[in-house]
Formats: C-alpha cells, sequence, structure tokens
C-alpha cells in the first residue's frame, strides 16, 4: 500500500528534472538547428508539376526516360511546364522546342500505351488462341526482317518513294498493342551505304491463332541532311496508330478519325491481291490494279447518311507518276466500322507530258464535317 506514493514521488521528481533541462535542450536544438532553418523554405518549396509525369522532356525525345524534380523546366507559350533533368538538357530542348515536344509525347505515350495492361487483352477482343506480348513481337519483327534480307541488308518496298530501302537493322525501340487493332514495333535501321541516313520503321502485326501476321510496314521517319549530319524527320502525312495519343483506344464513346482510318487500312491488307495490288472498278466497271501509297487526313462524316469517306492515294503499278485519288466509304450501321464503297474520286490524265488528277465527281452540296 505504501508503493504509490513513492512511485509517485519518483516520477514527480523525474518529471522536474526534464522540465528543467528542457529549456537547455530546446536552446541547444534551436541552436544546431539554425543553419538548416534558414535553408529550409528552398526544401519546402512546392515541387512543378510538369508534363509528362515530370519526366526529362529531352530525354523522352532522344528516347530514353528520366525522372526529374522538375526543378529545372520551362513554361511554353500554352502554360504547359516541361521539366529537364539538367540545364544542358533543357538548352538542347529550346533550339527546337516544337519539334522535341512532338518527338517527347510520340515516345511518352507509346511507351505507356505499351506497359498498358489493356492492351494485352487483346487477344480476348479478337478471338485468338495466344495472349501475345512484347517478346512475341520483337521475334516477329526479326523473323520478317530477316526473312527479307539479301546481301547483309533489309530490303523494303517504300510506297510513297516508289523504290527498295537497302537497310541495316539497328535496334527495336518501341513495341506497343492497342486493344482490337494490334500491335506496333518501331524499330531503328540505318541505310546499307551510310550510317548516318537513320530510319524508323513501323511493323504493325495482327493476331492470328497462335501467330502475328504482319500487316503492313511503313516508314514513321526518314533521313534528313542538317549540314554535315543527317537527322530523322516525321513522314508526313503520320500513319492512324500514332493518332490516339490523347486517350485509351478501347475507351472512345464516339467515333474518331484514326479509327475509320484503321478500318480502311485493314480492308486495303485484307483485300490485296497476290502482288500486292488492290483492284478499284474504273467508270465501266472494270477492275483496276493499284498499288496503295498512303491514307489523307482528314476524315469527313456526311451527317444525314451517317456516312464517313476518306481519300486515299493510289499510283499505277510500273508507274512513278500516274496517282488515283481513292474515296472509302465507311459505315458503322452494325456496330462496326466497314468499308462498303470504294470509289475513284480522281484520274490521272497525262497533258503536255504532265500528269494531273480529274475529278469524277464533287462533295457540293453535302452536309459534310471533319472527324476529330
Amino acid at each position: 500500500m505504501t508503493r504509490a506514493p513513492i512511485l509517485s514521488a519518483v516520477a514527480a521528481a523525474l518529471l522536474l528534472g526534464f522540465v528543467a533541462m528542457a529549456p537547455v535542450a530546446a536552446e541547444d536544438a534551436a541552436t544546431s538547428a539554425t543553419p538548416a532553418s534558414r535553408a529550409a523554405p528552398a526544401a519546402r518549396a512546392v515541387p512543378t508539376k510538369g508534363e509528362f509525369d515530370n519526366s526529362c522532356a529531352m530525354g523522352l525525345a532522344e528516347g530514353q526516360t528520366v525522372k526529374t524534380d522538375c526543378s529545372v523546366n520551362w513554361t511554353d507559350a500554352d502554360g504547359k511546364v516541361y521539366c529537364f533533368s539538367t540545364e544542358g538538357s533543357k538548352e538542347a530542348f529550346l533550339k527546337n522546342p516544337a519539334e522535341n515536344i512532338q518527338k517527347a509525347k510520340e515516345f511518352f505515350i507509346a511507351k505507356n500505351l505499351g506497359k498498358d495492361k489493356a492492351a494485352a487483352a487483346a487477344p480476348a477482343a479478337t478471338g485468338h488462341a495466344k495472349d501475345f506480348t512484347e517478346d512475341d513481337v520483337n521475334a516477329a519483327v526479326k523473323k520478317v526482317v530477316d526473312e527479307r534480307t539479301k546481301d547483309g541488308a533489309f530490303v523494303f518496298r517504300d510506297p510513297k518513294l516508289n523504290a527498295d530501302l537497302n537497310l541495316v537493322f539497328e535496334q527495336i525501340k518501341i513495341v506497343r498493342g492497342m486493344e482490337g487493332y494490334g500491335w506496333f514495333a518501331n524499330a531503328i535501321f540505318h541505310d546499307k551505304d551510310n550510317a548516318k541516313k537513320q530510319y524508323a520503321i513501323d511493323f504493325w502485326f495482327k493476331p492470328d491463332s497462335d501467330k502475328l501476321t504482319l500487316m503492313d510496314i511503313r516508314v514513321q521517319k526518314g533521313p534528313k541532311q542538317d549540314g554535315d549530319n543527317w537527322i530523322m524527320v516525321t513522314r508526313l502525312p503520320v500513319a492512324w496508330w500514332w493518332l490516339p495519343v490523347q486517350e485509351h483506344p478501347g475507351d472512345m464513346e464516339v467515333t474518331r478519325a484514326w479509327q475509320v482510318m484503321s478500318a480502311i487500312h485493314t480492308y486495303i491488307v485484307n483485300h490485296k491481291d497476290e502482288n500486292g495490288n488492290l483492284a478499284v472498278k474504273d467508270l465501266n466497271g472494270n477492275p483496276v490494279p493499284l498499288q496503295f501509297v498512303e491514307i489523307h487526313q482528314p476524315v469527313r462524316h456526311l451527317k444525314k447518311e451517317g456516312t464517313y469517306f476518306v481519300c486515299t492515294d493510289f499510283r499505277k503499278p510500273g508507274s512513278q507518276d500516274e496517282y488515283y485519288d481513292i474515296d472509302f466509304w465507311v459505315n458503322q450501321k452494325s456496330g462496326k466500322l466497314e468499308v462498303d464503297d470504294v470509289k475513284m474520286h480522281k484520274i490521272p490524265v497525262q497533258e503536255d507530258g504532265i500528269w494531273t488528277q480529274v475529278p469524277r465527281y464533287t462533295f457540293e452540296g453535302m452536309d459534310i464535317q471533319e472527324t476529330p
């Protein structure tokens, strides 16, 4: 019964001791903390929030991800903030900010789409048996390159130049999947005779049962001489798979232009003959074999009919100058975008030794709007 008062007394004594020591300890703490306290405001500053999750914008433009605290940054005229790992990278970026922003955006979006687990769910959407991975796509690219390599060079017929490119493979830069649309690999090559002339080549694959089927190969970037050096510049118009940069391809509430372009490109690939030509009927209903060159923008929508139409470039096989403007008409009546008509809009006519295009019909009087 006497232990409680004794313990209470001891506790009280200890408490008094701590109270007595507190001013001294606080003074010591204040003295030792003074230098740190002076630096505290800078350390407590609210971090800047930049584009691309604060990754170095110049790093992304060069094809690599470098995280930053965004203490080195630059604000564009539109108010967007871009972060940099060093002052040097910022200086390099500002030599051509518009082009570097586009490069950074392309790499950042492509990398994120490639990592998106939803992209790997594409097999379930298309009904094939195998769940493909980035390694499968890498292997598919290697197989295509090996099969088309002759005398140490990958031979690719560039539809825009209408010429064979003899390229040497360097590396696969990006692999990404788009649910329901396939897999896309962007690989870097260089010219067989000039290693400084680099190309970025897109490989489009679609899952087919237990294999990946090559749909098309397109040049995304080509070489351009800049003084004594060569740089890669984006080829226009860009392929449709580079257009969905702001949204996930499976989460659309309205039809987008790139989706219509995808339906057209798929139709072309699936209806080409063994020579790679698409047969398009002329005025008399006779099929004319034509080589696909590229799809134009914009995509247009007929409000009343609910139909989309897109102009494309085709070329007469064996000719450099005889171009046809072919219109593809796409409807969505079944809930799926499908090509239901193909028309020759403009045909090549030679005048004074020069090939020009003459239209067969116009769109006057139609209620048309552009599709974003």
